[in-house]
């Protein structure tokens, strides 16, 4: 069972043996996992509740609650609908993105979403990424007051919406798998849907996945708009070693940086516009919480829908609070094939080196590391 919040997880073996065997291999030879060391010992859980079991007591729940782990690409009630909806009747989802992208997704009964937290949890939405970590939620039954891109009652389906005509069948946001992409997903389960229309790299025609009326609020994500939410807010930045081209470089390998402003007012708190909501998604999945020169960041959503140039100040390396970097060469998602060789992942501990001169050595690659090590 993971918990992914905690960075933890639970694994129940057959027998104590072999869980013996597991702690005591661990403590004679280190385990990494994406460069970080993995630490085992016993748990104080007898065993790992599953859904069904009489002794659960949050089996009793239709609500699940819906964690998306990697969520490079776009997280939508459609999605969430068109891979819940196959196992049990959805009635209401609501999705919310403060700190990372997690879902509410309401059943018709106790059994569907047991059926659904069976067949669906560890899932990857996607080929290698958004991940679906699945548990009963607290609530009993989700209140939807309007039907947009982030909430949707299915039993109401003209709710909140302005235009209450005709409902309009839009062309699926679903396409094929392109090739260039990978095909490995994570355990035993394989990819629930294929890559969005938007994310193809070819031109061919793809059959039509999903052909029931979309959200009118998402018409701007279909025709190359906008989304607003591309703000970010980050916190705990030190305020002595880190200024606008260190935040973009901290921040553009999840998506294209607009402009950067640290606040006058707020110490170590910049603003970071991105290119989409999406973007916002992926920095503050894999930024939040993470430490930097000591310091923890928060970072979130902000409630701004764009970066102004104002109250600009001198910062303490003597930069300017604010910088645009619109067409900055540096940003990596200006096209489809230049996003596609990105690596979506949190800080780690290993650099992933590419585009290097054939003449750069080892000692070339030692020698600049240990120069920007002493500057910093």
């Amino acid at each position: 069972m993971m918990m992914p919040f905690k960075r933890q997880a639970l694994v129940e073996f057959e027998n104590i043996d072999s869980a013996k065997e597991c702690v005591t291999f661990a403590a004679d030879e280190p385990v990494y996992i994406a460069g970080q060391q993995a630490f085992f010992n016993y748990s104080t859980s007898k065993r790992i509740t599953r859904p069904g079991n009489t002794d659960d007591p949050s089996g009793g729940n239709k609500v699940l609650l819906l964690s998306i782990q990697n969520p490079l690409y776009p997280i939508t009630v459609d999605v969430l609908y068109t891979v819940c909806n196959p196992v049990g009747k959805v009635q209401r989802i609501v999705i919310f993105k403060r700190n990372g992208i997690q879902a509410m997704v309401e059943f018709e009964s106790v059994l569907c979403a047991q059926k659904a937290k069976a067949a669906l949890n560890g899932a990857d939405i996607y080929a290698g990424c958004c991940t679906l970590k699945i548990e009963y939620a607290r609530p009993t039954r989700l209140n939807v007051i309007r039907n947009d891109n982030d909430s949707w009652d299915y039993t109401k389906p003209y709710l909140g919406r302005r235009d209450r005509g005709k409902g309009r069948q839009r062309q699926a946001i679903l396409g094929e798998h392109p090739s260039s992409f990978r095909h490995d997903g994570y355990g035993s389960h394989g990819p629930l849907l294929p890559l969005p229309s938007r994310y193809r790299m070819g031109s061919r025609d793809t059959p039509e996945l999903v052909a029931y009326p979309l959200p009118q609020a998402s018409s701007s994500y279909m025709h190359g708009g906008n989304p607003s939410g591309s703000v970010v807010m980050v916190s705990g930045l030190h305020q002595l070693k880190m200024n606008c081209s260190r935040v973009f470089n901290l921040f553009c390998l999840y998506g294209n940086i607009e402009k950067v402003k640290f606040m006058k007012t707020i110490p170590g708190t910049a603003l970071v516009e991105m290119g989409d909501e999406y973007a916002v998604e992926r920095a503050v999945t894999h930024l939040n919480n993470v430490k930097l020169f000591g310091k923890r960041l928060n970072v979130c959503v902000s409630k701004q829908h764009s970066v102004v140039p104002s109250q600009i100040f001198e910062l303490e390396d003597g930069t300017s609070s604010y910088k645009d970097f619109a067409m900055s060469k540096n940003n990596r998602f200006t096209s489809a094939g230049q996003a596609s060789k990105n690596i979506i992942q949190p800080p780690s501990c290993v650099l992933h080196y590419y585009n290097v001169p054939l003449c750069v050595t080892e000692e070339t690659f030692t020698k600049r590391e240990s120069e920007s090590m002493m500057s910093t």
